[in-house]
């Protein structure tokens, strides 16, 4: 068994460059295993119609569906701060565009 390096491009948050950005800047990719994705909005129908629009966007940009583990949904009572803060648990290695770079390292191999 033979073990192929692949090299990435990564931010300095460990996320794919070409990685579409949830839309909101309330909204954000967090730091940690299984990355949580985050989308914060007094509204929940516009945080999770935001989910779902870079959930799109982002599975177009991989090729493939993106591997959520969870959902988790909480809210904030603080003032000054949105009510609901919806976070989409998602394997670091999709965010990192893994599966893309194995695309293209194959695509390249076969030319």
């Amino acid at each position: 068994m033979s073990e192929e390096t692949i090299q990435l491009e990564l931010d300095d948050a460990g996320l794919a460059p070409g990685l579409p950005t949830p839309s909101d800047p309330r909204d954000q990719v967090q730091d940690v295993p299984y990355r949580p994705v985050e989308f914060r909005d007094d509204d929940l129908p516009a945080a999770l119609e935001r989910c779902a629009g870079w959930l799109r966007q982002a599975q177009q940009w991989l090729g493939e569906p993106v591997d959520v583990l969870a959902v988790h949904l909480d809210y904030d009572e603080r003032d000054g701060f949105p009510y609901y803060d919806l976070k989409i648990l998602c394997n670091e290695e999709d965010l990192a565009g893994v599966p893309l770079a194995l695309r293209q390292k194959g695509d390249t191999a076969r030319s």
